[in-house]
């Protein structure tokens, strides 16, 4: 009789100020690489009917990349594998790695089939309205066709990050987005050159490149996993005690992300039914509000889970507490003067990025409406990033599929309510009210299971208070300084804005005392 392998020794965690410096930091370099795709994208599609059709075949395997691996399995998959890895050792937890990696290719495979027979219902199930535009729909149809094949590749990708992420290394999974984001700029740029003719399929060269990126990144994060010696192997499909565990954490979570889906779906749908364009100007605006949420939202809640499913695992609930508490000030010190910043600077901001080429100054002032709306949702989905990690980390993925359900609910009713009186802008209020009803509930949720407290809330009051001192000192340069608008183009304006704003929030919160604790002691550690 053998005797049970040795549980893997403790390991300290990095300090979550470190992680999301390390995540946010990558994640900055990618959106801003993002923002240079985007850019050669408007410039080289613009905001009509091509555009649109991309758009819109992009979104399939990206909503099911979100529901299969980079959403409901890793929070699946994270919390049991950093649990075994305690309990039983690093093999067993690799075992589970394997076992999950197996059933994730085969049922990927078996997707990705089935997509390609049914594109032209799928793609008609997504944006009904081009049904009376033929073009788009065939364009949309085929292009799909071809960004398909790479959901199994990114999703593999995502759980071999959620690998690294356990052993805190998180440098791979935050790079590989700019891997993507580069092969999209090489797609754009080489329009003109091979796909002039192509019409309605201009986007084509962009495609190929997602499948090119698809590959590079395979690549990218199975070099990582091997340095670590962590690269799960191929092997027959098994379930164990632990694997069918997981998987029944998998399916309310997977439900719970297919709710969000549904969310960003109705969102097509009825954008698809609005004039030419509407699909471009909430994508334009999207990328913008996604930059905050991006670097600080998304990059918290991938720091957060490894770590407090680490500490449920320990049972250390105070540490969960203060935990959340730090990530929570965090946070708000980006995303509150992000907010305001959105909102007063919306049109110089899409200005500045995006009027170039084929996207105009009428298509400027679209999207800029609805950044100014998605705005205003920001802090309640960078607060669900940050508190949703405690959910999957107690094992409570089926409050979270509640949640969705709620939040899909308040999205529909609102964007019914407001599509017919404000068009694109209505279906980005009604996403942005859904994201702070969220946020809401789970915060009282974790207040009354003694996993969250108000300890965050004098900070953030103090990080509002400098935020107003930056929107007044936005307000009189908007106002008296428009002459020297027109002696600057259009992103020099914007870089001075962004300038002024920023260095006027810091010195504020310097003189107010809102800057995180963790923040002064890394700088004084430098300086010393």
């Amino acid at each position: 009789m053998t005797s049970a392998p040795d549980p893997a020794p403790a390991e300290k965690p990095a300090s979550l100020g470190r992680a999301f410096g390390q995540i946010g930091g990558l994640t900055a370099i990618s959106r801003i690489v993002g923002f240079i795709r985007d850019i050669a994208f408007a410039s080289f599609l613009g905001a009509g009917s091509a555009a649109d059709a991309f758009l819109v075949a992009l979104k399939l395997p990206n909503m099911f990349r979100r529901l299969s691996a980079e959403g409901a399995m890793t929070n699946a998959f994270l919390p049991s594998f950093a649990k075994i890895r305690q309990n039983d050792g690093r093999d067993a937890a690799l075992r589970l790695a394997a076992e999950a990696q197996i059933f994730l290719i085969i049922g990927l495979f078996i997707l990705v089939l089935i997509a390609e027979i049914f594109m032209p219902q799928l793609i008609t199930l997504l944006a009904p309205g081009f049904t009376k535009t033929p073009d788009r729909m065939v364009a949309a149809i085929d292009l799909a066709r071809v960004t398909m094949p790479y959901l199994p590749m990114i999703s593999i990708v995502a759980l071999w990050s959620a690998i690294s992420n356990a052993h805190d290394r998180f440098f791979g999974g935050a790079a590989v987005p700019i891997l993507a984001n580069l092969c999209f700029i090489g797609g754009a740029v080489a329009i003109p050159f091979v796909a002039a003719d192509l019409g309605m399929f201009r986007a084509l060269p962009i495609a190929i490149g997602l499948l090119v990126a698809g590959l590079g990144q395979l690549f990218f994060m199975f070099v990582i996993l091997r340095r670590l010696s962590a690269v799960p192997r191929l092997q027959w499909p098994r379930l164990s005690s632990a694997g069918k565990t997981m998987w029944r954490k998998f399916l309310p979570a997977a439900l719970g992300a297919g709710a969000m889906q549904l969310n960003l779906l109705v969102d097509l749908i009825l954008a698809s039914m609005l004039p030419v364009g509407a699909i471009s100007w909430l994508y334009y605006a999207d990328r913008v509000a996604q930059l905050p949420l991006g670097i600080v939202g998304i990059a918290l809640g991938t720091a957060l889970l490894p770590r407090l499913s680490a500490l449920e695992a320990a049972g250390d609930k105070v540490q969960i507490t203060k935990t959340l508490d730090e990530a929570i000030i965090f946070g708000g010190f980006f995303v509150v003067p992000a907010v305001i910043a959105l909102i007063l600077l919306s049109g110089p901001i899409i200005e500045g990025l995006f009027v170039y080429g084929a996207f105009g100054i009428d298509d400027a002032v679209m999207a800029a409406m609805a950044l100014s709306a998605y705005a205003l949702g920001l802090p309640g989905f960078v607060m669900v990033k940050i508190l949703q990690p405690a959910f999957y980390a107690a094992g409570q993925p089926g409050t979270i599929l509640k949640i969705s359900i709620m939040t899909v609910v308040v999205n529909i009713t609102g964007s019914l309510l407001l599509m017919p009186l404000l068009g694109h802008v209505g279906l980005a209020l009604a996403t942005s009210f859904s994201g702070v009803v969220a946020a809401v509930v789970m915060a009282i949720l974790l207040r009354r299971c003694r996993r969250l407290d108000g300890g965050w809330i004098g900070v953030i009051g103090r990080i509002f208070a400098a935020s107003i001192i930056m929107a007044i000192l936005l307000l009189l340069m908007l106002t008296f300084a428009s002459g020297l608008r027109q002696l600057l183009p259009a992103v020099g304006w914007l870089v001075l804005l962004v300038i002024v704003g920023g260095g006027s929030f810091l010195l504020a919160a310097w003189s107010l005392r809102a800057i995180p604790d963790e923040f002064l002691c890394r700088l004084r550690h430098r300086k010393t």
